[in-house]
């Protein structure tokens, strides 16, 4: 199972992008804050999280973590869980570290081991 579909309960949707440009407005019509652009470019209140799942759902090496899991608070990825080793955990930061939008990568409950 992928980390979309375990994290929010679907699949990558049909042109699904970890940065896409984004397209309309938000609730208020403003432009789109990048940590609320979806993965089609639209506004979604948790479109960072979602961005970072298809980002780890992109890289084969993170196939079989079923154990961590995605949040969002504004720009900053929130990483919950465990994970096998420091490297694994090294390597998701820089994942979601680079999708549009995250401004920090936070992984203070996060245990390595």
């Amino acid at each position: 199972m992928g980390w979309l579909q375990r994290i929010f309960g679907f699949g990558k949707p049909a042109d699904a992008q970890t940065n896409p440009e984004p397209t309309g407005t938000d609730d208020q019509g403003n432009a789109i804050p990048p940590e609320r652009v979806g993965l089609n470019g639209e506004y979604d209140q948790s479109g960072l999280a979602k961005r970072v799942a298809l980002a780890f759902d992109e890289d084969p090496s993170l196939d079989d973590i079923n154990s961590l899991w995605v949040a969002q608070t504004g720009g900053t990825v929130v990483l919950k869980g465990s994970v096998p080793s420091q490297d694994v955990l090294d390597q998701m930061v820089s994942i979601a570290g680079g999708v549009s939008g995250a401004t920090s990568v936070d992984t203070d409950q996060v245990q390595v081991g």
